[in-house]
């Protein structure tokens, strides 16, 4: 008889064995390359409880490479994705930690890009291949990934909130989830909005224009199908 491994299976949205330890994996792996929003050329994965522990035998290593090269889960190249990533001088490390309270399955993603930026993400593989990212560049955030999303980081100011879901309001952008988050009352804030529309450029930059806003990053919805 013919040995199969678990990575010749292929199943109709994913490459493995686990839609938590692969198809959420590469996901997670995806979300982290449009945060980077460039070329990533080094990538450490800080691997967490049951990932730590099973990353090898279940191929989460190779899934979450294979989504910081911007693979999909079912793209027949997660399997060879190490390799992929070396021939193509990506390199990736692999270390198991305790992140503290988070669920089992979490990653967080030290990313270094090819203009010097370096980059931060922690997100979790919460089952069934859905995906729930919690921190940005140390950030609080919470957002799945499966909705156009919009993410500001803005000065606690009054007004904030309403300026920005106004400009959604004017242009017909539906508001399926919001999450506000502080560090302090008058210091640094993150919004989060999850939408039911892709954003035009024209929203960014108005956006972007809004006293007290620092920074805007867009992020598409991770399709299996990309």
């Amino acid at each position: 008889m013919t040995n199969i491994g678990v990575f010749d299976i292929l199943g109709p949205i994913m490459v493995g064995p686990s839609s938590s330890h692969t198809a959420g994996a590469a996901r997670l792996g995806k979300v982290a390359r449009s945060i980077a929003g460039e070329d990533i050329v080094e990538v450490t994965f800080m691997l967490h409880g049951s990932f730590g522990k099973t990353y090898k035998g279940h191929g989460t290593d190779r899934a979450l490479v294979a989504g910081i090269m911007g693979m999909s889960p079912c793209d027949d190249r997660l399997i060879d994705s190490l390799n992929i990533a070396k021939k193509n001088g990506v390199k990736v490390t692999f270390k198991e930690v305790d992140l503290g309270d988070y669920h089992p399955n979490t990653v967080k993603f030290l990313m270094k890009c090819k203009s010097g930026k370096e980059c931060q993400l922690i997100g979790s593989s919460i089952g069934g291949g859905n995906i729930e990212i919690v921190e940005i560049n140390g950030n609080k955030v919470q957002f799945s990934g499966a909705y156009s999303t919009i993410i500001t980081s803005h000065k606690d100011i009054p007004g904030t909130v309403a300026k920005v879901t106004g400009i959604l309001y004017e242009s017909k952008i539906n508001i399926a989830f919001m999450n506000l988050v502080r560090s302090q009352k008058g210091k640094n804030a993150t919004m989060t909005f999850e939408v039911d529309s892709k954003i035009p450029d024209k929203i960014i930059e108005s956006i972007k224009s809004i006293e007290g806003i620092e920074k805007v990053i867009i992020i598409n919805p991770v399709e299996d199908n990309e």
